[in-house]
């Protein structure tokens, strides 16, 4: 969830008076961050994944599914393995917005060895097991991205209402109550109602309807002029959502510019493979994902600042939530794609620029900037900006961009960092870990083939917005480069080896569209496919009989999801609400379909139930819990970690 500070948060007009107090500072911290780690070199890859996860009670009897609002005692009893041995668990727990929802990550980062893939899915089963084994025997913790009724009425265990007209309610929701928000740290309410009131109203989150032979329209709640909309009105519809995110630390400041920028236009791409959450308030939408969603819940933006009246009391036009796709590149070979006009204070860009900073990275810091910080605590205001990064952390932070890049922590062993946030979270931990192994064994290829997989940003935010349609991974295409190749890398199956640039920027014809299926598995004559790609670079790696084994089973199953063979999550839940029994073609998701459709997922996660449209069968990894002994050896003796 970010950056949690303690201490007393600051109402909205205070917070707002200190909002040029925190940009100005937070500049002056990020450059003296900058020139104190710009030269460090040498950090070895270390990785980890984050894994969100929702808490559902189970009423049996009145075959109800509801979310169980007790992430903060199961919080506490899950830190008090960190607290007693911090260093040696082997999960670590955080409170994410939803009372209802707890996000786990690995004990400690994965290293670059490639055995530590076969440590992933293990991992994530120990995580499920942990926390399944302080819940109810009426509860069960899913992976899943979005609880299907979330909204709808009696949605919670306690079961609460919301108060819209409460004086004191933060979100002051028709449909989401404040209870649903955890209440274990200030900063979840606080965003809530600092983002509402900076707005000036409440978010509005509108989805298309799934428009079925008995669909009233207009919708429930829906605005008069948008009849065939579902409307969300609260920041929980998106930050109650859950996600699948990695985070990996490069070698120097260099490598992690190529990284973010070279893995940014395989967000969408991503995004539309794991789509899992075509349900929001009890509703079929005609969106699969989860990201609109988000950025509308979090969309502070005034009316001036979205366009709907003139500039007055705002200074800047801004095209996006803070919660979006990047708008730029970081690197010197992606500057000449940032095709679209970039909005930044100019005042923070020539303080950046000042202050030994260069352009591409002034840029984007000086954008990041244009937002004001939504979330300050009093014992925070002031601080030393030689020392402290919490006013840079404050903006940085509350962009949630589908890549994040991340400087060093001060004072810290930890190094330069890239963080890919896009894929939606999956029901079981092999679907989970197949997309984590891949995007790792992807930044491997990046780097040490030296792909180059830039097209204009104006393309990846055409293909954000078309990841997101209903079928969008068998139905859509999708803007990808088609010239990979920056130096050496192999022909593969009498593919090309590159393309010449024409153009007056230098990529008219690099890039075409294409499905995700010829993305992924290749197309003749044009690109190799990410998974042979993998699998040349493989054969140059030395991978223990096991590792190889999960590895393959992950990038099978990979391909048959990208041609089709196998469904999304999002094309599963969507079929299995159309064809139960209780369904009446009116788009409802009711208390029963989604009781029986999350004791479905329940089984699967379990793996008592396989479901071949989703996963196949036998999908059997040979994941461990441990590295194989000789190499605990290796490790042990030398001390030492593969870096690429």
């Amino acid at each position: 969830m970010g950056l949690l500070s303690e201490g007393s948060p600051l109402s909205w007009e205070e917070t707002k008076k200190l909002a040029e107090h925190v940009r100005e500072h937070g500049i002056n911290q990020f450059i003296n961050l900058y020139h104190r780690l710009k030269d460090r070199q040498g950090d070895i890859l270390k990785w980890g994944d984050e894994v969100e996860y929702i808490i559902v009670k189970f009423d049996d009897e009145n075959r109800v599914a509801r979310v169980s609002l007790k992430a903060q005692d199961l919080l506490a009893k899950l830190n008090e393995k960190e607290i007693a041995d911090p260093h040696g668990v082997k999960s670590l727990w955080r409170p994410e917005y939803g009372a209802y929802m707890i996000e786990g990550t690995p004990g400690k980062p994965f290293g670059g060895l490639m055995a530590n893939l076969n440590l992933v899915e293990a991992n994530m089963r120990y995580r499920r097991q942990e926390v399944t084994q302080l819940l109810d025997k009426d509860e069960c913790v899913m992976s899943i991205t979005n609880f299907p009724r979330l909204g709808a009425p009696e949605f919670t265990y306690p079961i609460y209402y919301p108060k819209p007209d409460d004086p004191k309610s933060a979100a002051k929701s028709l449909y989401f109550p404040d209870e649903a928000i955890f209440p274990g740290h200030p900063r979840f309410k606080t965003l809530t109602r600092n983002i509402r009131q900076r707005r000036g109203e409440k978010v509005a989150i509108k989805l298309k309807v799934f428009n079925d032979e008995n669909t009233k329209i207009p919708v429930l709640g829906a605005p008069k002029n948008e009849p065939d909309v579902v409307l969300l009105d609260a920041m929980g519809f998106g930050m109650g959502c859950c996600c699948l995110q990695l985070t990996f630390q490069a070698c120097n400041i260099t490598e992690a510019r190529t990284l973010y920028d070279q893995l940014a236009p395989l967000c969408p791409i991503m995004l539309a493979l794991t789509a899992a959450s075509p349900i929001y308030r009890g509703y079929l939408t005609e969106s699969d994902c989860r990201w609109n969603v988000i950025s509308s819940s979090v969309d502070c933006r005034t009316e001036e600042e979205r366009g709907l009246k003139p500039l007055r009391e705002n200074k800047f036009r801004i095209a996006k939530s803070r919660y979006d796709s990047i708008d730029s590149y970081l690197s010197t070979e992606g500057g000449k794609y940032n095709d679209v006009p970039l909005t930044y204070d100019e005042k923070v860009y020539k303080r950046l620029r000042d202050g030994g900073i260069d352009d591409l990275l002034a840029q984007h810091v000086a954008h990041l900037f244009i937002r004001d910080t939504v979330s300050l605590f009093s014992e925070k205001v002031h601080q030393n900006d030689e020392e402290d990064t919490d006013h840079f952390e404050n903006i940085q932070s509350t962009n949630w961009q589908t890549m994040r890049f991340k400087p060093p922590p001060p004072n810290s062993s930890i190094g330069w960092r890239v963080e890919f946030r896009p894929c939606e979270a999956q029901i079981s931990d092999f679907e989970n870990a197949a997309f984590v192994c891949f995007v790792v064994l992807l930044t491997r290829v990046i780097l040490s083939y030296q792909l180059n997989f830039l097209i204009p940003i104006s393309k990846v935010d055409e293909n954000m917005q078309t990841a997101q349609k209903r079928d969008a991974c068998r139905k859509e295409k999708f803007w990808f480069r088609k010239a990979h190749h920056r130096a050496r890398a192999p022909e593969l199956n009498g593919t090309v080896n590159g393309t010449k640039e024409n153009g007056v920027n230098g990529y008219d014809e690099n890039y075409e569209l294409m499905t995700i299926g010829e993305i992924f598995n290749g197309k003749p004559n044009t690109f190799p496919g990410l998974v042979p790609l993998i699998r040349s670079y493989l054969q140059s790696m030395e991978v223990d009989t096991d590792t190889h084994c999960t590895i393959e089973q992950y990038l099978r199953f990979i391909q048959k999801r990208a041609s089709g063979e196998f469904v999304t999550t999002a094309t599963w839940i969507r079929t299995k609400v159309l064809q139960h029994p209780d369904y009446k073609k009116d788009s409802i998701v009711s208390d029963s379909i989604n009781y029986d459709l999350l004791k479905k997922i329940q089984e699967i996660q379990e793996g008592t139930l396989i479901e071949p449209a989703l996963i196949g069968q036998g999908n059997r990894s040979k994941t461990k819990d441990f590295l194989p002994p000789a190499l605990q050896k290796h490790l042990a003796l030398n001390g030492c970690c593969v870096g690429k």
